[in-house]
C-alpha cells in the first residue's frame, strides 16, 4: 500500500517504513506528525483518488531529526563588466519515517491532532512603535566669516 501526500508545496509517494526529507516542520525530534493532505491511496487492487484530497485519509509519521541541507552556491556574473556575486543557501529540513498509511482516520486515537502542523510565519509580529522623545532645541552653530581672497601671484612688470 502506498500514498501520495502533499507537504511543503511538494508531492511525495510514500509507503510504511520510508524515510523522507521534507521542508522543516515545527515538531520536535521523536514527535508524531499526521499528514492529512493525501492525494491518492493505492492498496494493490483499489486506487482511491482525491478531488483534490481524500477527506478521511491520513498518513502517520515520526520525526527522526531536524537538520540543515548541504550548501547550495549561487554564482552570478556579467561578462566584461567586472560583476561577480556568490551567495550560499542551506535549507532547513525535517527527516521523517512513515509509520502507516490509513485510508480512514477514525482508526487514530482521539487525543492526537490529525493534521500537519501549520507552517511558521516568515515575518515576526509587528511591535508597537516606541514613542519618540522630543529632542531638545539646539541653536544653529555660528557661521564662520568668509575668507579673504588670496593675493594674486602674478608678477608686476615695471619699466625702468
Amino acid at each position: 500500500m502506498y500514498a501520495v501526500i502533499l507537504t511543503g508545496g511538494k508531492q511525495y509517494r510514500v509507503k510504511a517504513g520510508d524515510l523522507l526529507s521534507i521542508e522543516k516542520l515545527e515538531v520536535e525530534q521523536g514527535g508524531k506528525v499526521h499528514f492529512d493532505r493525501v492525494l491518492l491511496i493505492e492498496d494493490g487492487e483499489n486506487v482511491q483518488i482525491g478531488r483534490p484530497v481524500l477527506e478521511n485519509a491520513v498518513v502517520e509519521a515520526e520525526v527522526i531529526e531536524n537538520y540543515r541541507d548541504e550548501k547550495v552556491l549561487v554564482f552570478k556574473k556579467k561578462r566584461r563588466k567586472q560583476f561577480r556575486r556568490t551567495r550560499g543557501h542551506r535549507q532547513m529540513l525535517t527527516k521523517v519515517r512513515i509509520d502507516r498509511v490509513l485510508p480512514d482516520k477514525s482508526v487514530l486515537p482521539a487525543e492526537q491532532p490529525a493534521t500537519e502542523p501549520a507552517p511558521a510565519a516568515k515575518k515576526p509580529a509587528a511591535k508597537a512603535p516606541k514613542p519618540k522623545k522630543a529632542a531638545p532645541a539646539k541653536a544653529a552653530p555660528a557661521r564662520k566669516a568668509a575668507k579673504k581672497p588670496a593675493p594674486s601671484r602674478t608678477k608686476k612688470v615695471t619699466k625702468e
